[in-house]
């Protein structure tokens, strides 16, 4: 059930009215469990019950882990829970790329060795929860948090439906404690649930699909396509991405707030990011702080000498670009990513030696100038994440920095459709970067914010293309 199809809405509105119309703590608890499930087993019945034990499992691990007084079996078990999960998602979605990468490197080396082909089906939202019931049993084995003791609790922080495909990544600490908690209905909420969702909804339908037009036949065969077409599918897809993740997070965002659970925040307008380093700290901000506490502090983080530092960030950002998929071009995106980060890492201690040039990028049009080598120099990397393999991206870069003849890429409603969801983008951005948007909303009264709303969702049909996509991230 997309967040965008009439089934979810159907579906969200008969959980909703049942949910504040039931009494009792625990029977929400329990009714929200059973329409997560339902929410997954409409898609895949059996995998739900693999999600199912695996989390069981995760739950007596940790309160055995909890409840252990030696250090050597504490271990152990977080050792077990670690390697389970990563087996799990290993198994579904790395194994037949670790396969075919062992046949290409045998037959690189003249060995002609035919490697099997599983036929495994990739659970949806396995690297989401996977990350979560990791964080859980680190955290329980440092004593970060306590072990759940329900596991009816456990279930639904794994299986929570508005999170459960596509994040954002939730910690145990932060939602657990929430359904501990009595919860009225509350008009606010109401009111802040629907704004993030119709928001999300626009940002998904208006804008993420209509840029698909301008960004998927280019990455599809850019050999056909102009140089200038090239450029327009570029940008295009930097707005796609963005607005297709960061919809589908607002959505669950305010799906949540509706039931009255707060989920983290997992954008912050990261196109206004004044370097790479900032950027990562604005962009799936969930993501990008679970392996900066699970991955890069557990490996020295910045303690040690520049070499071993510059060697963690780099595996870090590896694993970053692998954890979105089962692809070299994935791994060379987030080895993209760690050498700008290393690049803004000595930049900046160049800069703090020179402190004209560190005021001089202070001012207004040096921060306006680190705002766009930023942006630009991540969306060219977005290319090694977009084309489906090495020889499309080469194709792409070739177009992109040579003048080439082809056609030009078209959007079938018209030839403004890039330069309007830019400037809708641009200029919401710098409405909250400036603070008028809060200026805007304190003077809003519910009436219009009812209208403004209702109005956004006719936008949203009159506009949104016919044909619905399935959100990017839904593959990861």
């Amino acid at each position: 059930m997309l967040f965008n199809s009439t089934e979810f809405l159907f579906f969200f509105a008969v959980v909703f009215t049942a949910y504040w119309l039931v009494p009792g703590r625990e029977v929400r608890v329990w009714l929200l469990l059973a329409a997560s499930y339902w929410f997954y087993m409409s898609w895949n019945a059996k995998l739900a019950g693999v999600v199912a034990a695996s989390s069981l499992v995760d739950f007596f691990i940790a309160r055995t882990i909890e409840d252990s007084t030696t250090d050597r079996r504490r271990k152990a078990l977080l050792v077990a829970s670690i390697v389970m999960n990563l087996g799990l998602l290993f198994y579904f979605k790395y194994m037949n790329f670790f396969l075919g990468s062992l046949h290409d490197l045998l037959a690189g080396l003249g060995i002609n060795q035919r490697m099997p082909v599983l036929d495994v089906v990739l659970p949806i939202g396995i690297s989401f929860y996977t990350f979560e019931a990791i964080s859980y049993t680190v955290d329980v084995y440092w004593r970060r948090t306590m072990a759940e003791r329900n596991p009816i609790h456990f279930l639904l922080f794994i299986t929570f439906f508005p999170r459960m495909v596509a994040g954002p990544i939730i910690r145990a600490k932060n939602f657990l404690p929430q359904l501990r908690r009595e919860k009225k209905f509350s008009w606010a909420r109401m009111e802040l649930g629907l704004q993030y969702v119709v928001m999300g909804l626009f940002k998904k339908m208006v804008i993420a699909d209509r840029m698909a037009y301008l960004a998927d036949p280019v990455f599809q065969d850019p050999g056909k396509y102009s140089t200038p077409g090239v450029w327009v599918a570029f940008v295009a897809y930097s707005l796609q991405v963005y607005c297709d993740f960061s919809g589908y997070s607002d959505v669950a965002i305010g799906t949540a707030h509706m039931l009255g659970f707060k989920l983290p925040m997992n954008f912050d307008m990261p196109y206004l990011a004044r370097n790479i380093a900032e950027f990562w700290r604005r962009w799936h901000i969930s993501l990008s702080t679970w392996l900066r506490d699970y991955v890069f502090i557990s490996l020295g983080g910045s303690r040690g000498s520049q070499v071993r530092t510059a060697v963690t960030l780099m595996t870090t950002m590896a694993l970053c670009g692998l954890w979105h998929g089962a692809k070299w071009s994935y791994v060379g995106f987030g080895v993209v990513q760690g050498i700008m980060m290393l690049t803004h890492r000595y930049f900046n201690q160049y800069c703090k030696a020179r402190p004209g040039l560190k005021s001089l990028l202070q001012t207004g049009p040096g921060v306006f100038l680190r705002v766009m080598v930023t942006y630009w120099t991540f969306i060219v990397s977005l290319v090694i994440f977009r084309a489906p393999d090495f020889t499309t991206m080469r194709e792409v870069y070739h177009r992109l920095f040579t003048a080439q003849h082809g056609i030009m890429v078209r959007d079938p409603v018209g030839p403004l459709s890039l330069f309007l969801a830019f400037a809708v983008i641009a200029i919401s951005h710098v409405a909250v970067e400036q603070g008028l948007w809060k200026k805007i909303v304190a003077r809003m009264t519910p009436p219009m914010w009812g209208a403004a709303l209702t109005g956004l969702a006719l936008l949203i049909c009159i506009l949104a293309p016919e044909a619905q996509k399935n959100f990017i991230y839904f593959q990861f």
